[in-house]
This record gives structure tokens, C-alpha cells and sequence, in this order.
């Protein structure tokens, strides 16, 4: 029922990603450890598989270091011996070893990818859901095809490391532990050989590691804001269209592709080292192994078999370095996206400061006072300026001036979509700053100049007034709001499913849909912005016949720009820079001869011409 209602405060919407993005990049950046330890938090929930997990890495790892062993053995016991009495044996002993270590490996990949998905699932449904619950302003400074990203790309990031970089770390842990273990008890000499070249690992994976983080995360951010343009141009077509700038469209997604893929190229560029600097280190190891070994061999230090265990050995000591390099590298992508997503669930709920409200009675008459109001987007000009007036219950206040006066902001306190800054607006004489947000709304209707509607039939978009209502009363509500009529001539009628944002139908038949769902909300307060604008005069008159019909009785609140529409209004508010200039009814605001005379005259004349 309730669609965020926006005025002035669109031409911030243009300039806020902007800023929200310095104001992010001042912020002292989080440890990466708190962003690894809240992941934990949900792979936590799964811990009986996780165990399950760990006991198949360490077999596979046991496994992976036994096949080595038993090959250096074999060469002993049989090639260097020239035996070959029970070698079939070894064999036999070797294939199902590295069966077992295939079939572990296999499984615990298989119950991983089951625990990454339910995390990821449940990262991203609480996400989603906690963006239902913040407050309009935090939407106000975004785009959103860039929340979109988070929910979406960030996750899905999160969702393929997990699937592949717990068990590879946990893996290149164990097998790199057991693998010096083993070595060390089979030649201390020929392991301090093969850890010459952990020094060199070490300085070239901080070097790489300590630039590509901040290249993942300017990455992601790339992400997010070609996303978020995509979005907008998208909804935006017809306007690109009509002012014929598509040509700029373009032009403004080639450049933020570019910065796209220039982060990219460094952020893979950079984490690329890491497979070239292993592998180089990697035949270095080797090269140390088979020619200490073989002089340590030439003095009868060290055995054939153990110089070919630790030639194996010397690929599994690099291979896991390599692994744990590696996905560190994917590690560090992931957590850039996490922490996108963390920053979502750390903005504040829009009711955190609701503890001590309570809810509206349940029966309202509908008495709306605004005392001595005053409120700011930003703190450097006020929007609403000491607004003061009061409306009895039934009546209807039209909200008259120029773009920008601050109509719809008035509207939006109402609402508390924002909160005043000074003064109150109260309700049946109730501090609405004192109520609990969702009970004030449910007492509220919206008609709004785009009235959105969603995916689905026509009686699923008019029942999101009241979730609870019956058929009979949905199709009741559609014949108050003169929209029966047009509904029966669809191809199912009310089963009819439209596509999104009420594609198909026409603008004056989303509005009717839409007083259709105010009606069946049965609101004691009604805001209509400007819900007749851009209609044809035909269906203006089903509109205005409905809108009566939904006015009766209630307390309702017009913004209009043609004023020959509220000429039966209670009361006229004219609103000039954030103040009241002017109030009275239709005829008093003419007798004055003030700044509503010349809004109406100035109207007249352009209807005459």
C-alpha cells in the first residue's frame, strides 16, 4: 500500500550515491578478520556437517600424504632392490588409496557446496528483509540497481568462494602440516632444503596480497555502480528516449565499463602472480631437492626412495602454499563483497527508535495538527520552515505552490517516512513521533501520481491494500474506484496477470487500480498526489467520481498543481519555500487577491488560451 512519495528531494537523488560513496571512503575501513569471523557465524549454523567436513579433510589429507610414502617405499624395497616379490601388492595398496582420497574429497566437496548454500540463502534473505525495514532516507541516497548488486553479485561471490575456498584452505592447512611432520622425521636435512624457499613465498604473497584487496573491493564498488546505472537507464528508457540521448546513455556506460574493467584488469592482473610465482618456486624446490639429494645420496645419507618421496613431497608442500595463496586471493574477493553486505545489515532499522511507542487506537476520527513544524534534508537549508495548521476530521486540505515548496515533504512527515526536526504533528492529539510507524500507515491510503502496481493479477495488485480481504470485497472496491468496468474487458478479467509497473494497461487505468486498493485499505487518512495528472478527460471524470467516493468521510490531504481540482477543498494551504503563505478556502483565498489569486488566474488564463 505505501509507496515512498517523493518531491524536491529527487534532485538529491541524483547527486547522493556520489556522496554516500566519500562518505564511505572517509570511514576508518573494518578489519578483515570481523568481516571472516561473521561469515563463521553462519557456516557455524551447520556444525555437525562442518565436523563431518573436517574428519573427511583430514582422512583425505592422511590419504594424500600416504600415497607418496608408499611409492618412495616401493622404490626401495623393489626398483633399488631389484625385488619385485609382493610389488603387485603395493599396488593394489596404492589404488585404493588414492580411491579413498578421491572418494573423500568428492564427498566432502559435495556436503560443502550444501552448507555454502544455506548460508548464502540466509545471508541473503535476511539482507532483503532488512532492507524492508530501513527508512526511506537510506534508499533516498542510493541507487537502486547498486543495492541491487549487493543482494545479488555480493552474495553470489560470497557463495562461490564458500563453495570452494573453506575446504582448500582447511585442506592446504592439514596437508602442509602433516607434509612437514613426515618430512622431518624422514630427513631433517632435506627439509631444511625444502623450506628455502617459504621465505620467498612469504615476502612475494604479501607484496601481491596487500594490493589486491583494495582491487577486489574497487572492483565490486565498479560492480555495483554499472549495475545501478543499468538499472536507472533501464526504468528510464522512455525519457532517454523522448530527449533522444541515448547516444549519452552510451557513452556513460562505456566509461563506467571501462572503470570496470580497469579494476578488474589489476585485480586479476595482480592476484595472476600468485600461480606464476608459485610454480616458479615450485621447480626452485625441486631443483634443491634432486640435487641435495642426490650428493646426500652419493654419501649414503639418504635413500633413492626418500629422494623420490621428497620430490612428492616437495609438489605437496608447494601445492597446498600454492592453494592457500590462491584462494586467500579469492578469500580477500569475497570478503570485499561480504562487506558490502555487512553494510546493509549495520544501517539502522527504520524503527530502532521504537521501543517506547505504542499503537494508534484502533478507531481514529482523523484530526491531523501540525505545530510549529520544522524540518531538513540537510543541515545546511530547511525544507519546512514553522509549518503550523490543523485539520478537522473529514475534511480535505489541498497543498498548492510551486515545485519544490515542500508539498510533498509535508506529506512525507505525515507519513513519518522522515522525522521533524522541531516541533510535532500529532493525530487525534497524538504525538505521531510517540506511535509506532506501521500502526500510523495502516490508518493511511496513498494515491500517488505513478501509482505502481506489480507483477500479477489485477486482484492480487488491488488486494495489497488489505492482504486479508475477501474476493467479493476486492471486486467491491474495484466498482467504488469505476475501474469494474474496464477490468471486465481484459482477457481474465480480474485473473488477468500484468507485467511490472502495470504494463499494458493505460495511466488513467493504473490510477483507478489504484484508488481500487486505497479503497479496500479502508484508511481514516487519505493523501492524494496529484492522482489526476496526465489523464484524458474522460477518464479524469471516473477518477474524480471515484476519488469523492473514496474521500468521503476521511481526512484528506491533496497536492495538486491544477487548482480548478480542489476548488471544494476545506481548506487551501499555499506553500512558498517551505512556509504557509496563505490558507483558507477556495473563494476567502480569491477575496485576498494574494499569491493564490495569481497562481489561479495565471491557470485560467493559459486554459483560455
Amino acid at each position: 500500500m505505501i509507496k515512498a512519495i517523493k518531491e524536491p528531494f529527487q534532485h538529491k537523488r541524483l547527486t547522493a550515491p556520489a556522496k554516500a560513496s566519500v562518505e564511505t571512503r572517509k570511514k576508518a575501513p573494518k578489519p578483515k578478520f570481523d568481516t571472516i569471523r561473521r561469515i563463521w557465524k553462519y557456516l557455524a549454523e551447520s556444525k555437525q556437517l562442518l565436523f563431518i567436513v573436517v574428519l573427511m579433510v583430514i582422512a583425505s589429507s592422511v590419504l594424500g600424504l600416504l600415497g607418496p610414502f608408499l611409492i618412495g617405499r616401493a622404490v626401495d624395497r623393489f626398483i633399488v632392490a631389484g625385488k619385485f616379490a609382493g610389488f603387485a601388492r603395493v599396488l593394489i595398496e596404492l589404488a585404493i588409496v588414492y580411491f579413498l582420497y578421491a572418494a573423500f574429497q568428492w564427498s566432502q566437496n559435495i556436503l560443502m557446496i550444501g552448507i555454502a548454500q544455506k548460508t548464502v540463502y540466509k545471508m541473503r534473505i535476511q539482507t532483503f528483509s532488512h532492507l524492508q525495514k530501513l527508512a526511506l532516507p537510506f534508499f533516498d541516497k542510493r541507487q537502486y540497481g547498486e543495492l541491487m548488486s549487493r543482494v545479488t553479485n555480493d552474495i553470489d561471490n560470497v557463495s562461490s568462494t564458500l563453495n570452494d575456498s573453506v575446504i582448500q584452505i582447511f585442506s592446504s592447512v592439514i596437508m602442509l602440516t602433516g607434509t612437514i611432520c613426515v618430512m622431518i622425521w624422514l630427513s631433517p636435512i632435506m627439509t631444511i632444503v625444502t623450506l628455502l624457499i617459504v621465505p620467498l613465498m612469504f615476502m612475494g604473497m604479501k607484496w601481491i596480497t596487500n594490493r589486491t584487496g583494495r582491487y577486489f573491493k574497487e572492483q565490486q564498488r565498479c560492480l555495483g555502480d554499472l549495475n545501478g546505472y543499468i538499472e536507472e537507464i533501464v526504468s528510464g528508457q522512455r525519457v532517454v528516449k523522448m530527449f533522444s540521448q541515448e547516444e549519452r546513455a552510451i557513452e556513460t556506460f562505456t566509461e563506467k565499463s571501462k572503470r570496470l574493467r580497469d579494476a578488474g584488469f589489476w585485480a586479476q592482473c595482480v592476484s595472476g602472480f600468485i600461480p606464476k610465482l608459485m610454480n616458479g618456486l615450485n621447480n626452485l624446490g625441486f631443483t634443491l631437492v634432486a640435487a641435495v639429494g642426490g650428493l646426500l645420496a652419493l654419501h649414503g645419507m639418504v635413500s633413492i626412495g626418500i629422494i623420490v618421496t621428497f620430490a612428492e613431497y616437495t609438489r605437496q608442500f608447494t601445492r597446498p602454499l600454492n592453494d592457500l595463496s590462491n584462494q586467500f586471493n579469492t578469500l580477500l574477493s569475497a570478503v570485499a563483497g561480504a562487506e558490502r553486505v555487512f553494510e546493509i545489515l549495520d544501517e539502522e532499522i527504520e524503527t530502532a527508535d521504537e521501543k517506547e511507542a505504542h499503537e494508534l487506537p484502533e478507531e481514529i476520527k482523523g484530526e491531523v495538527e501540525f505545530r510549529h513544524v520544522s524540518f531538513s534534508y540537510e543541515e545546511a537549508s530547511k525544507t519546512i520552515k514553522n509549518v503550523s495548521f490543523k485539520a478537522a476530521p473529514g475534511e480535505t486540505v489541498a497543498l498548492v505552490g510551486p515545485t519544490g515548496a515542500g508539498k510533498t515533504t509535508i506529506i512525507n512527515l505525515l507519513s513519518r517516512f522522515y522525522n521533524v526536526d522541531h516541533g510535532a504533528i500529532l493525530v487525534d492529539g497524538i504525538d505521531i513521533s510517540t506511535v509506532k510507524r506501521a500502526s500510523l500507515r495502516k490508518k493511511m491510503g496513498f494515491v500517488l501520481q505513478d501509482s505502481y502496481l506489480f507483477q500479477g493479477t489485477v486482484m492480487e495488485n488491488i488486494r495489497y491494500g488489505r492482504l486479508d480481504a475477501t474476493d467479493e470485497e476486492v471486486v467491491e472496491a474495484a466498482k467504488l474506484a469505476n475501474a469494474y468496468s474496464f477490468i471486465m474487458n481484459l482477457p481474465n478479467q480480474f485473473h488477468t496477470v500484468l507485467t511490472q509497473d502495470g504494463g499494458g494497461i493505460s495511466q488513467g487505468q493504473r490510477q483507478l487500480l489504484a484508488i481500487a486498493r486505497a479503497i479496500l485499505a479502508r484508511p481514516s487518512i487519505l493523501i492524494l498526489d496529484e492522482a489526476t495528472s496526465n489523464i484524458d478527460t474522460v477518464t479524469e471524470i471516473k477518477i474524480q467520481e471515484a476519488l469523492e467516493r473514496l474521500m468521503a468521510g476521511r481526512t484528506s490531504f491533496v497536492i495538486a498543481h491544477r487548482l480548478n481540482t480542489i476548488q471544494r477543498a476545506d481548506q487551501i494551504l499555499v506553500i512558498s519555500d517551505g512556509k504557509i503563505i496563505e490558507q483558507g478556502s477556495h473563494a476567502e483565498l480569491l477575496e485576498k487577491k494574494g499569491a493564490y489569486y495569481d497562481l489561479y488566474t495565471s491557470q485560467f488564463k493559459e486554459a483560455l488560451a
